[in-house]
């Protein structure tokens, strides 16, 4: 036989739940080590006193007592376990293991013992059940009965609350009252906190971030008392897992966290960690409340009676030497801006991961701890928003995944080769390493694989470009034209010539015959160029219905309503995208419960959209109203149309007569005839009058320019007969 025996998958009953872990005897000690808190007991070999093999739930199980009056007891071994365990013992502990059965009558009437921190009663010598005292919150006595309250497991979803017992008055001993002794047996080992004494030493005042707020710490010998304005916490040093002290990204403060099991309660609500924040600059002197005799032989030089240092400091030496526990630090990783933690966010609330020697801890909103033997694999993800941000993502081996999202990509090749370095099971290790150290590479590795949105998008964007291009080519085109050959058109249109085209010089026919050949072809040109491009159809609006009901927001809507000022407040400074973003996240994370409320919600808000609706069209609105209006503006826009089309054609006629009479002016000052002075004046009044009524609203200048082509296109009929 070896010099240890390993079991895997035993069981340890805590609070009314199993816990699983595995259990090693070995000559020195017997260790059992929790699979989900990660406690490890360890009970010395010389201690052990005691040693049955008894028949439970889970097959069979094993109860070893200890010289100092503790019992452990582990479930979940096979019947053929016994004759190794059993001369193993024989071998290395000199111990026997008796087998023992337990009571299944049911009856419930026996006796009870008290041995060590145990209640156990028994019927007929066989125990029928064992209560441990140490589970025990409350004990309350009655004129003939004991009632025992127990701490609540919020893993178990079944859980024992209460026990009464009766005590029968006793005819032997009439001093001491037997309902009252069996109370004193059990507050004797039960885990009933009593703030009595003087505390060791006091913190006032201190930042709490979980549970959040200010409060004093006063440390007790056995257990600790959070005292604040609203909620106090009385903390037993037995219920604290581990001690953390952490650096802060700025170099200016220091978390200090606790971790407990079972947690404190406000509430509802569960707090697995209790995290103090410190800034390094404050200093403090401490005192303890006890004398120096007593300090040394209960710390054995760990305190002294009076210190003075950083607060942070004191507060972690004194937690440190009452709970006997190891206070955790940053290992060697050091990340890209040299701190010893990667800026991250989880459940959208921004914090700090710090990967340590055995395990990674994020703080602080929601505090995470996670040891390297729960963790199955880890991924390296692309951010969903950008490419200059990725998310890390862990696989625990219970299946629950937990993704630390904005990881800046410089931190990249430090949490990887971390990763690589503690030999954890990383996913999508083959795709990763070919960009290892190459954060360039990293960056781009989005165009690596074929993407068929991004292509489309690129082929739309040529053919907007192409587009652009040819609509610069049109404008180009509209403005070679002349003034005189949009006159030539005019002209065409109203079958009517200028007098200015008259008043010309003697090549004046030559150069109209040239102009109308090069019109002729730059029209042809410009046609097809806008074949090849087909105008953009304007989509009609319907018009709005005034008084008509606003239509319903979806759960969503609803729900970002309800919380947009809770992001606000959790998060300061946050922008509008931001908030969008976060918002996203927190609804993708809302059980189904949380969803279903908003879902009802939006629901009903629906129905009452379409009661509303019937009711407006009941009352007239909506189907009459707003028909009659879309048709009379259908009906009114070509006419609208054809009348600004004469209206421009007019306006360009009397600009290319003006300057055509200009020119005539400066060749011959002498040839001025009186017709042609009134119409180089109405022309040039009208150009005045067009320019003052472009200010006003389109509406009325559509009115008053009609006015003016009717009164302009007689004057040139005249001018033309004179």
């Amino acid at each position: 036989m070896g010099d240890t025996l390993e079991f895997s998958d035993i069981y340890q009953e805590h609070k009314g739940s199993w816990n699983d872990g595995r259990l090693r005897f070995s000559k020195q000690t017997v260790v059992y080590k929790s699979s989900k808190t990660g406690k490890v007991d360890s009970i010395p070999a010389a201690e052990l006193n005691l040693a049955h093999w008894r028949r439970v739930c889970l097959g069979h199980g094993i109860k070893l007592g200890t010289n100092s009056g503790h019992v452990y007891k582990y479930d979940g071994f096979r019947d053929t376990d016994l004759e190794k365990i059993s001369e193993f013992f024989k071998t290395n502990y000199k111990l026997e293991v008796m087998e023992k059965d337990m009571c299944v009558k049911g009856w419930n009437w026996g006796t009870t013992k008290f041995s060590g921190p145990l209640l156990a009663f028994e019927i007929n010598d066989n125990a029928a059940f064992e209560v441990p005292l140490s589970n025990v919150s409350q004990c309350a006595t009655g004129k003939n009965e004991v009632t025992l309250e127990f701490h609540q497991n919020d893993d178990t979803e079944v859980s024992l609350m209460e026990v009464r017992f009766y005590v029968p008055p006793s005819q032997s001993d009439e001093r001491q009252d037997p309902v009252e002794a069996f109370a004193e047996n059990v507050l004797s080992k039960a885990d009933v906190i009593q703030a009595t004494g003087d505390a060791v030493c006091v913190f006032k005042e201190l930042q709490c971030l979980t549970p959040r707020g200010r409060y004093d710490i006063r440390i007790y010998p056995t257990f600790l008392h959070l005292h604040g304005k609203t909620f106090d916490y009385k903390i037993p040093y037995t219920t604290v897992l581990r001690l953390f002290l952490l650096p802060h990204k700025d170099q200016r403060q220091m978390f200090f966290v606790i971790s407990l099991d079972p947690p404190i309660k406000q509430g509802q609500t569960r707090y697995h960690f209790l995290i103090l924040l410190f800034s390094k600059e404050e200093e403090l002197s401490l005192t303890l409340n006890m004398s120096e005799e007593d300090v040394e032989r209960r710390f054995e030089g760990k305190l002294s009676k009076n210190m003075s240092g950083s607060l942070y400091e004191m507060v972690s030496r004194v937690m440190k030497s009452l709970v006997n526990r190891k206070i955790t630090v940053p290992g060697n990783f050091q990340g890209h801006s040299g701190a010893q933690c990667i800026t991250c966010s989880y459940k959208a609330s921004s914090g700090l991961l710090y990967p340590l020697e055995r395990g990674f801890i994020y703080v602080h909103k929601p505090p995470v701890h996670l040891r390297f033997e729960e963790i199955s694999c880890v991924n390296f993800a692309r951010g969903t928003t950008t490419t200059r941000s990725f998310d890390f993502e862990i696989e625990t081996k219970q299946g629950n995944q937990f993704t630390f999202s904005s990881i800046e990509r410089e931190e990249y090749g430090k949490l990887f080769d971390f990763v690589n370095a503690k030999k954890l099971n990383i996913k999508n290790r083959g795709f990763k390493e070919g960009m290892k150290g190459k954060i360039d590479e990293y960056s781009d590795s989005d165009e690596d694989q074929h993407d068929a949105y991004l292509e489309r998008m690129k082929a739309e964007g040529k053919i907007r470009e192409e587009g652009n291009d040819s609509a610069d080519s049109d404008g180009e085109s509209d403005e070679s034209f002349n003034p005189g050959e949009e006159d030539d058109d005019i002209a065409e249109e109203y079958d009517s010539n200028a007098s200015a085209s008259e008043s010309g010089s003697e090549d004046g026919d030559d150069s109209d015959e040239t102009k109308k050949k090069k019109k002729k072809e730059k029209t042809v040109k410009v046609v097809k160029e806008k074949k090849e491009r087909k105008p953009r159809k304007e989509k009609k609006r319907r018009p709005k219905e005034v008084g008509a009901p606003k239509r319903p927001m979806s759960a969503y809507m609803l729900w970002l309503n309800a919380s947009r000022e809770r992001i606000k407040s959790e998060n300061p400074g946050i922008s509008i995208t931001e908030i969008s973003k976060k918002a996203g996240e927190m609804w993708r994370t809302l059980s189904k419960e949380d969803k279903e409320e908003w879902d009802i919600k939006a629901v009903e808000a629906k129905k009452q959209y379409e009661i509303a609706k019937q009711e407006f069209k009941d009352s007239g609105g909506g189907g009459g109203a707003a028909a009659t209006a879309a048709a009379a503006a259908e009906s009114s826009s070509p006419k609208k149309e054809t009348k600004k089309a004469g209206v421009k054609k007019e306006e360009k006629k009397r600009k290319s007569a003006g300057g055509d009479k200009e020119k005539d002016r400066t060749i011959n000052d002498s040839f001025k005839s009186k017709e042609f002075i009134e119409t180089s004046e109405d022309s040039s009044d009208s150009d005045k009058k067009s320019k003052s009524k472009k200010k006003k609203k389109k509406k009325k200048e559509e009115s008053e320019e009609e006015e003016e082509a009717a009164a302009s296109t007689p004057a040139s009929s005249e001018a033309d007969s004179d």
